[in-house]
Parts: C-alpha cells; structure tokens; sequence
C-alpha cells in the first residue's frame, strides 16, 4: 500500500501550501460548477455558460491592470454580461443566440484591449496565460474564504431556484401558467452561472471554464435519470476530476523534468476522457435516460407547484 501511495503522490504532494490550497478552491469551483451545469444543459445554454466564460476574461484582465483581486474580476464583469444578455428581449433561440454572440465579441474585445495595456503599460508578465488559462498552483491562501463564500452563494441561490428552475427549464409555458416569472428566473439562473464560471476561471482560466461547467454535467445526464441524483453525481465527478489534474499535474513535474503540464489541460482531459467512455459504453442507455429525464423531472416539479 505504501508503495502504490508513493507511486501515485509525489513527495511534498500534502505538505505543500499551494496544493491544499488548489485542492480547496478546485473543489469548491467543481461542486459549484457542477450543480449549475446540470441546469444549463437541461436548459439547453451551453453557448451562454461559455459566453459568460469568454467574456469574464475582460473583468480578469482588468483586475490584473488595476491591481484587483482577480475573483472579483471575473464575477463583476459575468454578472454584467449575464444581465445584459437576458434584458435584451429576445423570444426564440436564434435570436437569443445572436445576442450572445454580440455580448461575447464585445466582451472579448473589451478583454483584448485591456490585456493589450496590462504588456505595455504595467510590468504585469503572464497575464494573458494566468486570465485565458488559469494558474490554480500560483492562487493565494488569501483568496480561499472569498470564493468559499462566492461558492456558497451561489449553491444558495440554486437551492431557492430549484423548483421554479427546473419547471421552467423543461416547460417554460407550464411555469407562466403557474405563476413562474420566468424571465426573471432565467436572469437570476444567468447571474449564478457568472458566479460559477468566475470560479473556475481562477482554476483552469476563463476559455477552459466550460469544460468544468459542462462536461461533468453531461457525464452525469448519461449517468443518471433524476435530476437531483444527476446534480450530486455531477458534483462528485467535478471534484474527482479537478482533484485527478491536480494530482497529475504536480505528478508530472518529475515525469517531465521539473517543467509539469498545466492543471487546466489536465483536468479537461479528463473530464473530455471521462465523457467520450461514458458516452461510448453506454449510448443506448444514456438516450433512453435522456428521454425519461424531462418527464421524470416534470413530474417532480409539477407535483410541487
């Protein structure tokens, strides 16, 4: 057993600070990660949660200009673009795409600029890889009781939604005949997924953030019929992942020489390994859950309207 532990953690892996402290907030950006994206896959704004992604990267490189935290960062401008998306009126999905599309080119223009000042105006070096990338390794003891408390917040907020959310995910008509302001649901649900992409972006950085949104979600769909067991699953399999890249990435620097892979590399390889065997063994499976799930959950979410 002692030498299957040594095999697998490298000395140091434990005793060293930067590692705990990428264990706890990787941890806390999957569980967060993977509650929500189980809703914006069932919801079907998989384009949204990575355009919330894209154009965070502006509020990270903004912080990285003006000497901010970078968390903060990242949430302000989410939540900006996540309000702008959803108050602009737009009833069918090609429309709402569009406007999508426009807030993630502004918001990526937007991010050029100021990562454009970060390199000739401040002696900031990295920024560009550190804000697209992430650097989990290099994220301060000091930064873990905020996005503990941006996690928490946001887990919340998802427990006060769940039920009108989930209603007017899988009918939106139903949830207007029932009372469900369903417009402002959807702003609300919008504003928790900057929340939970500004997590991630501090962990794998703001392009790789949908992969921890995303993946383990659609893993737990294939998995799982019920939509509260497929949330928990999605948690779990988040955090096994994000904690399996760290392990890998630390593990690589002897492999490598004292180079090392990235940790975001790391972990969506992963969560992309992780999805195409689930989807491959079990295809037939996964379908016929994925057809049961809508009326499973309707049912649920009916019944305690």
């Amino acid at each position: 057993m002692a030498a299957l532990l040594s095999t697998l953690f490298e000395p140091g892996f434990f005793a060293s600070q930067p590692v705990r402290t990428a264990l706890m907030i990787g941890a806390a950006a999957a569980i967060v990660s993977g509650v929500v994206g189980v809703f914006t896959v069932i919801r079907g704004q998989s384009f949204a949660g990575h355009a919330l992604a894209d154009v965070s990267s502006a509020g990270g490189s903004a912080a990285f200009l003006f000497g901010i935290n970078p968390l903060l960062g990242f949430l302000g401008m989410g939540v900006l673009a996540a309000i702008s998306m959803e108050l602009v009126r737009a009833d069918r999905a090609s429309e709402r795409d569009l406007v999508t599309g426009v807030v993630t080119g502004a918001g990526l223009g937007i991010a050029a600029l100021f990562l454009y000042l970060d390199m000739t105006t401040s002696s900031t070096t990295g920024a560009a890889v550190t804000v697209m990338f992430g650097s989990i390794f290099a994220i301060p003891a000091s930064l873990v009781p905020l996005a503990l408390l941006v996690g928490v917040s946001a887990l919340v907020a998802v427990g006060v939604l769940y039920r009108p959310l989930l209603l007017s995910s899988l009918d939106p008509d139903l949830a207007a005949v029932r009372g469900i302001p369903v417009r402002l649901t959807g702003l609300l649900f919008l504003i928790v997924v900057a929340f939970s992409v500004a997590l991630s972006a501090i962990t794998v950085g703001a392009i790789l953030s949908t992969g921890l949104l995303i993946g383990p979600a659609a893993i737990a769909l294939h998995l799982a019929k019920r939509p509260g067991l497929a949330i928990l699953l999605s948690a779990a399999i988040g955090v096994a992942m994000t904690w399996g890249g760290i392990l890998v990435a630390y593990d690589s620097y002897e492999w490598t020489g004292g180079h090392g892979w990235p940790v975001s590399f790391c972990i969506v390889t992963l969560i992309f390994v992780a999805y195409a065997l689930v989807a491959q063994t079990g295809r037939g499976r996964g379908r016929r859950q994925q057809r049961k799930l809508p009326s499973v959950a309707r049912h649920r979410a009916t019944s305690v309207g």
